[in-house]
């Protein structure tokens, strides 16, 4: 059981990111600074939360309120973010969580933790292809193109359908774009954070003077005796359902390996980029539900809500609907774009250390990617959101991200005492404070969520569990090597 807790000593890992950094084999790229560490953690952050689950969280949680279910979130990613960024600042290597865990809490709670990054990011994919699918019908309706609704949604959803074809294809599309290459897709993605960006703030410049007072009261809707519906517990479950729309930083922070100077600018890109969206997403949201009534948000218009918004703005602003959809299709593009990229850089990481199979670390020996892992996870996520209902992925994307920062907090308070003289460019202020209250308003909003959605992570984790002591433990490299010096 010994091993089960074993370390990765943090030398090591510092060794062998500057031996693949000197080795002549191909290895990962460092071509990042911080603007494109920046703009990736935007390109992540800005996406379904803010345009699609914003209304879905008003319309059955939290109501207009909802912009402080936003403030909470924030508030949770700001500590959490402190102890990524401290992190990042020490261990320049790809795996975000997995790695952290592994230094500080043991094999075993890596793998727990590499595991639940599934939920992070393949999860936060599909959540936003799905979101991608509800605003592509929208762009059709406005051009009058009939796309046939039956091909757009799952046999599961509410209007169920036969499959959820253009959620499947922007997911193979952004694997295509990552297996072709990390400068072309940072490229791609720094075109879509511009669109974005001027989407939000035109959004929030040209509604601003629209608001009706009217929908802002109550401000926060009384609890209807459903757990979790209005009220502060609605208001407290919507921040652990649209958690996930901050997790730009974590996504960030897989991309260590591939920063040109990851000690100074992952705490750069991970911290500047939880802040402007913070900011983009209480403006934003404030307007869009003082533009429209929860009440209106309903059926595909709850994953839609900007369009609907929009629609009861003076009919001289009607033109942004025309143009706001396809841009937001573009936004929602980058997202799905670096999620993918983040969970191809955890298995890559995971592979390296012997615990899954060697093919997720292959490197392509031109494009230097690791074009299997990329491919294999593009491709079985395109076939869960093609079947699989939309409902389905933001919860379980949001308790899959609360647990992994909730293991970041405690790990960092962990190597603060094992390991107090180790270099940290950037130090987590007021520790153990911070890193303990992270994890406390992390627990707080897990324990809200739906009973299903604990469901579900429990059946999770015991999958990940006949894994690891299938083939995991037997092949771990760090278990190989202690068994030969015993």
């Amino acid at each position: 059981m010994k091993d089960l807790f074993a370390k990765k000593p943090l030398s090591e890992v510092l060794r062998e990111v500057q031996h693949e950094d000197d080795s002549s084999t191909p290895s990962l790229k460092r071509q990042l600074g911080p603007v494109h560490l920046i703009l990736l953690g935007i390109g992540v952050v800005i996406g379904a939360g803010l345009f699609s689950l914003t209304g879905k969280v008003a319309a059955e949680a939290a109501g207009p309120a909802v912009t402080l279910s936003y403030i909470i979130g924030g508030i949770a990613c700001a500590l959490a973010g402190l102890c990524y960024a401290e992190f990042a600042s020490m261990v320049p290597a790809s795996g975000s969580a997995y790695t952290y865990s592994y230094v500080t809490l043991g094999q075993f709670f890596a793998w727990i933790i590499g595991w639940d990054l599934v939920l992070e990011y393949a999860v936060g994919a599909a959540t936003v292809a799905t979101a991608w699918s509800a605003y592509f019908i929208k762009l059709c309706q406005q051009l009058g193109i009939h796309f046939p609704q039956a091909l757009a949604a799952s046999p599961f959803d509410d209007n169920p359908g036969i499959v959820n074809l253009p959620a499947a294809f922007i997911i193979l599309a952004m694997t295509a774009l990552l297996i072709k290459g990390t400068k072309e897709s940072v490229r791609f993605n720094a075109v879509m954070v511009v669109l974005k960006v001027i989407i939000v703030l035109t959004v929030v410049g040209l509604g601003w003077a629209y608001i009706n007072p009217a929908n802002h009261t109550p401000f926060i809707p009384a609890n209807t005796g459903t757990f979790g519906e209005f009220g502060w517990s609605g208001i407290m479950r919507g921040a652990g359902l649209i958690f996930f729309a901050y997790i730009g930083f974590d996504a960030v922070s897989t991309a260590a390996q591939e920063a040109r100077n990851p000690q100074r600018d992952m705490p750069i890109g991970i911290l500047g980029s939880l802040f402007i969206c913070t900011v983009l997403y209480i403006a934003f949201s404030w307007v869009l539900t003082g533009l429209a009534s929860y009440t209106t948000f309903k059926g595909l218009d709850k994953l839609a809500p900007v369009a609907t918004a929009i629609s009861a703005m003076p009919q001289g602003f009607h033109w942004l609907n025309q143009l706001i959809v396809p841009a937001i299709l573009c936004g929602f593009s980058s997202v799905i774009m670096v999620l993918l990229m983040g969970q191809s850089r955890v298995f890559f990481t995971m592979s390296r250390d012997g615990l899954l199979p060697s093919f997720f670390s292959d490197l392509h020996p031109k494009l230097r990617t690791p074009w299997k892992s990329n491919g294999s996870i593009g491709i079985v996520a395109a076939l869960a959101v093609a079947i699989l209902p939309g409902d389905l992925w933001g919860e379980m994307c949001s308790i899959g991200t609360l647990l992994a920062f909730v293991l970041v907090c405690i790990a960092v308070i962990v190597l603060r005492i094992k390991e107090p003289n180790a270099p940290r460019v950037f130090r987590c202020p007021a520790v153990p404070l911070v890193p303990i209250l992270g994890a406390l308003v992390c627990i707080s909003m897990m324990v809200p969520l739906p009973g299903d959605t604990w469901i579900r992570l429990v059946v999770w984790m015991a999958i990940g569990f006949i894994i690891y002591f299938g083939y995991s433990r037997k092949h771990s490299r760090l278990n190989g090597e202690n068994s030969q010096k015993n």
